[in-house]
């Protein structure tokens, strides 16, 4: 299974192949289309993620080979892309991994600088919220 790091090196080099922020933006949104849809179940007040503009909602679990499966979603397109990256980068690895391993590709390929004050607050957001379930799932071990 790719590391973290191989799969960030992976959307370096995806964002690298647009020209521009708005090729960017419309390659985010159809990751989001192609992000399957959540559990509904899950889409209550106890998965909403705290600190975004928009509806986030995201579940963890943790499975038998020790590491996260996630399930995220959103009612706005472009937050919906940033979660199919971010789940894209976390899914099925160790929780202790997520912990140790900070997210370098952000900055590398302009999200922070490209990104509304309120969408960067949001993808922080989304990013503590899998970390502390990380950091859960790493202490029942």
């Amino acid at each position: 299974m790719p590391s973290i790091t191989d799969r960030q090196n992976e959307i370096r080099d995806e964002f690298a192949f647009f020209e521009d922020w708005q090729e960017k933006y419309a390659h985010i949104i159809e990751l989001g289309r192609e992000l399957p849809k959540m559990d509904p179940g899950y889409k209550d007040e106890a998965h909403k993620v705290k600190g975004c503009q928009s509806q986030v909602w995201l579940h963890a679990d943790l499975t038998g080979e020790g590491t996260l499966a996630l399930q995220a979603e959103s009612d706005a397109l472009i937050v919906q892309g940033l979660i199919a990256i971010l789940l894209r980068i976390y899914q099925g690895q160790p929780p202790e991994d997520v912990l140790k391993t900070d997210l370098t590709f952000l900055e590398d390929v302009g999200l922070l600088s490209h990104l509304s004050m309120n969408r960067t607050n949001g993808l922080n957001s989304m990013i503590k919220t899998i970390r502390a379930n990380a950091a859960a799932f790493a202490a029942q071990k």
